[in-house]
This record gives C-alpha cells, sequence and structure tokens, in this order.
C-alpha cells in the first residue's frame, strides 16, 4: 500500500480530472500512480499531459524512449517501473531475455548502434551526467536530431523522477502491471 492514500479522479477539478483518468486508462496501467500524484493537482496537470503529448507526438521512436526508460529503472531498480516498461519494450523488439540482460549491451546481440548509445547515455545521464563527454553528442546526433536529443534527455530524467516518486512513496503496482 501506498505511503499516502489515494485520490480518485472524481475528487479533481473537471479538467484534471480528465487529464488523470486519460493518463490512468490511456498511457498505461498507472492508475494507483495518478492516485497518489492527485494530492496536487497541478502535478496531474503538467506531468502525465506532458507525457500524453510526447507520446503523440511521436518524434522519438517508441523503441528509443522505452530503451531509455527500462535502463533508467534497471539502474535505479525500480520494479514499478520495469514492469510497466518493459512489456512494451518487448513490443518493440527486444525479448524478455534480451531485457534482461539490457545493462550489459555491448555485445547485446538484439541491438543496433543507435539503441546502445540510447543505453549508454542513458546511464550516463543517470549516473554521471555531469561527465558526459561531447563524443557523446556527436554519436547522438548520428541517429537523431537537437530536438530527439532534447526531448530523450528530458524522458531519461523525468524517469530518474518517476523511479523516485514511485519508490518513496511505495506506489503498489497495479494487477495488470504484475511480472507474470
Amino acid at each position: 500500500m501506498a505511503r499516502v492514500s489515494p485520490v480518485p479522479s472524481s475528487a479533481l477539478p473537471p479538467r484534471t480530472a480528465e487529464i488523470f483518468e486519460a493518463y490512468a486508462s490511456s498511457y498505461g496501467p498507472f492508475r494507483n500512480q495518478v492516485e497518489v500524484m492527485a494530492h496536487v493537482p497541478a502535478a496531474v496537470e503538467h506531468i502525465p499531459a506532458l507525457l500524453m503529448d510526447l507520446k503523440r507526438q511521436k518524434s522519438v521512436p517508441w523503441r528509443y524512449i522505452e530503451l531509455a526508460i527500462v535502463v533508467v529503472s534497471k539502474l535505479n531498480e525500480c520494479e514499478y517501473c520495469v514492469a510497466h516498461h518493459a512489456p512494451v519494450l518487448e513490443v518493440e523488439g527486444i525479448s524478455q531475455a534480451g531485457i534482461a540482460r539490457i545493462l550489459d549491451y555491448d555485445d547485446h546481440p538484439e541491438l543496433d548502434e543507435a539503441d546502445r548509445v540510447v543505453i549508454e547515455y542513458a546511464t550516463q545521464v543517470t549516473q554521471t551526467p555531469q561527465r558526459i563527454r561531447d563524443r557523446m553528442f556527436e554519436r547522438l546526433r548520428v541517429h537523431f536530431t537537437e530536438a530527439q536529443i532534447v526531448e530523450l534527455t528530458l524522458r531519461i530524467a523525468l524517469c530518474g523522477f518517476f523511479n523516485r516518486f514511485n519508490d518513496a512513496l511505495m506506489i503498489q503496482m497495479e494487477a495488470e502491471a504484475e511480472p507474470a
């Protein structure tokens, strides 16, 4: 059980409740997370709305977004996020066995060079952002536009936020996301 009580969408203003329900139902099985976030309605109005807008825009191929999220979540040991995002990464073409060893990416047979640079970048942003070298951005630019690099960085940093939010508040796993 979460460390704070859930707030149902019915307790929120109509526009906020609409965002809450859209995020909880169409973005993925994140109802428990958004019920806790709803203690701060402005957070519901902005964070889930941002994530849904980015997903609709499809500026960065979804494989790379999910790859970055799973890598960050594994690094931060956030079971909630790994459980929610690993199945999506599987749909994007990486097997369960491949996901299990995603941090061992150098000779990973299911990954190409773009995947590897995303994993390395997500790791550096998560662990040592102040020490990222220009060479990393040269490598990113081979595969991504500057706008895509900014969005990828935003998603990596937001994932770190969600890892900490979920773990600190002990967000309970939704039944739909329980590992098999």
